[in-house]
């Protein structure tokens, strides 16, 4: 079995940006409120104690047991709800889409990773208690970007002309996707166990919201994991003088161009900021809310509004008012005692756009955490790797790179010609240096020489690496359909392939592994054996 592990820093999967974080590069030192290691949560624990109310405690508790009031949930879970009114208890975060059937693999581990480091602080600091929080993406209209799954090949679908918060869409039709997702199971104790998980969650709930809530709650309840959805009224109060903020002096607009002008120098910028950065919603719509000619709009409809008849909207429906995700996380560090926010790396990027709008809102900005990262293996798939002589670093690596570097490895000839190369260079030299003694225009000739030479050798040398390629055509096949297997289409399992996949083959021991192995303080990715 291949013993190494990637970096994520040299695994080719992120950005620069991302990258230069993990490197604690000092220029992006303004941009985050303390690096995530276990000696910093200390002073992020004092500074968002005093930063956070104890009556925002009581209606985050009085929330949550209300959300949970229909749901048998374990005893962890319910006390970790009670701890919440403890002063001395904080909260671990992860957000997420509500993928059907959880969608991508990284769903488990963005979990496992909170989970896992709610364990790791409560050993640091047995004083205080730390809960790990799901926060459900219910308000989100990206209906899109939810509706399938992949698995073995074929993307399981839900159809629905959808435009408003998915949270709140009817589980009805479901039934059909269950036929499919059932058929393609095929017979078997697994099989039956994760149709039992599909219809049990998807086809006795009315909402994806409260379906999503099940399915987790069935995968982590047992752990304590506590699932928190943001599209509650009594939530939704606590964040009024934040959305006031928003709609009359626009801070978020301001303080996120800022940081943008100053990332953008040497970063793609991952997302730009309205001039409002909240959304009107009702049950079938969700649409930006815009200023114009005096009078606040909503997107795509009639509805208009002056200030004040706005802010009384705000003031007595708090619920209609949306955050987009340059406000969302503002509303999550504002109802929850949160320490550190967990996500892939797409969401730390605009996470570290946010800090200026944090400061002028005086609100703690989070320690911010990248999830782990997992590849997952078959005994089959390691034996394979063994085998071919293959490293993990081997097989992460580009896939024309690791055809060009195994062919180069297994022939009999040394197929880089950069001696030659560089041989050639030195007597051209002493030609341009005679030339320049003798006819400067002999310099031209002398030049064009060089340049055919070294292209000439160049051209052999890919001739015998492809004639080597086909001399190592099997082996390399192997090869090529081996990454394949665990890079689906060239890229991170992870991303593409479901948990029902894995757990066909490994029953409930997948979440056991996860749970063992994922330490949220380490960068590096992990390969698991299933």
């Amino acid at each position: 079995m291949p013993t190494d592990c990637i970096s994520y820093q040299k695994s080719g999967y992120f950005t620069k940006l991302i990258v230069d974080y993990l490197e604690e590069k000092p220029e992006l030192k303004s941009l985050y409120n303390r690096f995530p290691k276990l000696e910093n949560f200390k002073n992020q624990i004092e500074e968002k104690a005093q930063n956070y109310s104890w009556e925002n405690r009581k209606v985050l508790v009085t929330a949550l047991e209300n959300q949970y009031q229909s749901f048998e949930i374990s005893e962890a879970t319910k006390t970790n709800i009670s701890l919440l009114a403890d002063s001395k208890t904080f909260t671990i975060t992860t957000g997420h889409q509500l993928n059907l059937f959880t969608g991508p693999l990284y769903f488990l581990y963005k979990i496992v990773s909170t989970i896992n480091l709610c364990t790791t602080l409560k050993e640091e600091y047995p004083q205080y208690n730390f809960i790990p929080v799901y926060w459900m993406a219910t308000e989100d209209h990206d209906f899109e970007e939810i509706n399938y799954f992949q698995f073995k090949n074929s993307k399981i679908k839900w159809t629905l002309d959808s435009h408003g918060p998915v949270g709140r869409l009817s589980t009805k039709g479901l039934k059909d996707v269950f036929d499919v997702f059932s058929n393609a199971l095929g017979i078997g104790t697994n099989a039956n166990h994760l149709k039992e998980l599909f219809k049990n969650s998807y086809l006795k709930h009315d909402n994806l919201a409260d379906a999503t809530r099940f399915l987790a709650n069935q995968l982590f309840g047992d752990k304590g994991l506590v699932i928190l959805d943001g599209d509650d009224v009594s939530l939704k109060r606590l964040f009024i003088p934040f959305a006031k903020e928003e709609l009359i002096n626009q801070t978020s607009f301001q303080k996120v161009t800022e940081t943008n002008s100053l990332l953008k120098k040497d970063y793609e910028i991952q997302v730009n900021p309205r001039e409002i950065n909240l959304f009107y919603i009702e049950d079938n719509f969700r649409e930006r809310i815009v200023f114009e000619d005096n009078l606040f709009k909503i997107n795509n409809t009639k509805l208009t509004f002056s200030k004040e008849e706005i802010l009384a909207l705000l003031e007595n429906n708090p619920e209609k008012f949306s955050p987009n995700v340059i406000m969302r996380p503002l509303y999550e560090e504002v109802i929850l005692p949160n320490l550190c926010y967990i996500g892939g790396g797409g969401e730390l990027s605009y996470w570290l756009q946010l800090k200026s709008n944090f400061e002028a809102n005086k609100i703690t900005f989070p320690i911010l955490l990248l999830r782990n990262s997992v590849l997952l293996v078959t005994e089959k798939q390691t034996h394979k790797a063994d085998k071919l002589h293959l490293s993990w670093s081997d097989l992460f690596n580009n896939q024309q790179e690791l055809f060009n570097n195994k062919t180069q490895e297994f022939s009999k000839f040394n197929i880089d010609f950069t001696e030659q190369k560089e041989h050639l260079k030195q007597q051209f030299e002493k030609l341009t240096a005679i030339a320049n003694q003798t006819d400067k225009s002999f310099i031209g000739a002398v030049n064009a020489q060089q340049t055919k030479q070294i292209k000439g050798l160049e051209n052999l040398e890919k001739r015998l690496l492809k004639a080597e390629k086909r001399v190592y055509a099997e082996k390399l096949e192997r090869i090529i359909e081996l990454q394949n297997e665990l890079f689906p289409n060239q890229g991170l399992q992870e991303r593409k392939l479901n948990f029902s996949e894995f757990y066909l083959e490994s029953n409930d021991t997948l979440i056991e592994k996860l749970l063992q192995r994922l330490n949220p303080l380490e960068s590096n990715f992990i390969i698991i054996t299933i």
